[in-house]
């Protein structure tokens, strides 16, 4: 990107900025659809991938790619007709981020009994008053009445005597000779005193089901009597990371390059409300990744690369073995195009990502996020759009999510947003939505908030 915004180079954002497995999924295309895609012949996309210039047609291939705004609907729409786990009782220190399954009902009058506002003195009738010995603290037995003309030392939250008309505070009595106290500022009837009851009764509702956990929430349901709530449980997701040339530490060496999504994609998909329950290294092992898939207990399988038709790419060829239904083969979005989406069992899922980095968060945001929004029955977030300082280049035909920083009222694109780079996402704030065709200086794109940064790093990994 140069420094007005427009892209050049390898990842201009155009039919350019194709990776390989991108191009073999265009290779998979009909010819048309491949010619309008890259803006070039059906030859060059083949050389590109490394296949023959007459690749044999894919069993999966599709009229076209799934329009992204349509692709993330059948994702939402997928998760509603998978079979739902019955509500879980958890501890309040369990349940922060997660949705009340039931009705959060006041098992008790809040507050329970009258008490004092502030620190002061509880007192009967008009001043000046005898102030009694001892004094009325939180938390201790209930305090002997008063009768008109007395007076005792209260504590905030303390339980008000019987009799009481106010408590005065501190900074508005004086004392004076044998003990008596007088009001310096004008007292009324019930000045300072919270009443039983005052912010709710016994059987009130205080929040609906369907109420994302908060921390205020959870500071609610303690007062409230809550040792712990009906709650809709985390759906369950099993990573599967696959490539023989991936390394788990050191550095990249002998054509081996480090393994970038297995570390984000359990933090990630967490952050989108899920229980990563494994993380699996299986290489390119078509057995493996079939028994994996076969065996999981996952609500959401994720695999990493494999969902192009290279000849290790396995992902295709074990769904179709198992019956899995496809129901997103390929999305008009860059980068990441040849994502998937499948239904392996009524209440199971799997989301193919593309190998490259950049490309697996495309998919993530597409399929995934709404996918496990539903299936954790978190609100859908409301849709904002910002102005573009910069001009953003599109590609011809697909959607691209560009990540970018927020600057006073408008988003800055991001350099290095290439498919398999991640120097841009780890700084944006968002990932813009730019329709095909690009999108001028000032334009109002529609923004996708990183889950990190609605939440906040405590809240959202827990």
């Amino acid at each position: 990107m140069t420094a007005s915004g427009t892209h050049t180079g390898p990842h201009a954002g155009n039919g350019d900025d194709l990776d390989v497995e991108e191009a073999l999924a265009l290779v998979r295309a009909p010819k048309a659809d491949r010619a309008n895609s890259t803006g070039r012949t059906d030859h060059a996309s083949a050389r590109r991938a490394g296949h023959p210039e007459h690749p044999h047609p894919h069993p999966h291939g599709h009229e076209g790619a799934t329009p992204w705004p349509r692709a993330r609907e059948i994702a939402a729409r997928a998760a509603r007709r998978a079979t739902r786990r019955p509500a879980v009782s958890v501890a309040l220190g369990d349940a922060l981020g997660l949705v009340l399954a039931a009705p959060l009902d006041a098992l008790s009058d809040l507050p329970s009994f009258d008490t004092s506002a502030m620190d002061g003195w509880a007192v009967a009738g008009p001043g000046p008053w005898q102030i009694r010995d001892g004094g009325v603290l939180a938390g201790h037995a209930p305090p002997e009445p008063l009768t008109d003309g007395e007076a005792v030392r209260i504590a905030t939250g303390a339980r008000v005597p019987t009799g009481v008309t106010a408590v005065l505070r501190s900074e508005h009595g004086r004392t004076g000779p044998q003990d008596r106290l007088h009001a310096t500022s004008e007292t009324s009837h019930g000045q300072d005193i919270r009443p039983r009851g005052q912010e709710c009764r016994r059987g009130d509702q205080l929040l609906p089901t369907g109420t994302l956990i908060t921390p205020a929430v959870l500071g609610l349901a303690a007062a409230a009597g809550y040792d712990t709530l009906a709650v809709v449980p985390r759906p369950r997701a099993e990573i599967l990371v696959l490539g023989d040339e991936l390394l788990t530490e050191g550095l990249p060496h002998d054509g081996l390059i480090r393994d970038a999504l297995g570390p984000m994609l359990a933090p990630w998909l967490r952050a989108l409300g899920a229980e990563v329950i494994a993380v699996r290294r299986l290489g390119d092992d078509a057995k493996a990744l079939r028994r994996a898939i076969t065996t999981s207990r996952a609500d959401l399988i994720v695999t990493t690369g494999g969902t192009a038709a290279g000849p290790v790419d396995h992902v295709h060829p074990t769904l179709d073995k198992i019956g899995a239904e496809l129901l997103v083969d390929g999305v008009a979005v860059r980068p990441g195009h040849p994502m998937l989406l499948a239904r392996v069992k009524a209440d199971q899922h799997l989301v193919g990502l593309p190998g490259n980095p950049l490309a697996a968060v495309s998919g993530l945001i597409t399929l995934a996020e709404p996918l496990l929004r539903v299936l954790a029955a978190h609100p859908a977030p409301e849709p904002y759009r910002t102005p573009l300082r910069e001009a953003v280049q599109g590609h011809a035909h697909d959607t691209r999510l560009v990540p970018v920083v927020l600057r006073g009222e408008r988003a800055v694109p991001l350099h290095y947003s290439g498919p398999a780079m991640l120097r841009g996402i780890a700084t944006a704030d968002a990932l813009a939505v730019v329709p095909p065709g690009g999108a001028a200086p000032g334009a109002e794109m529609e923004l996708l908030d990183l889950p990190w940064d609605t939440a906040g790093i405590g809240v959202c990994f827990t």
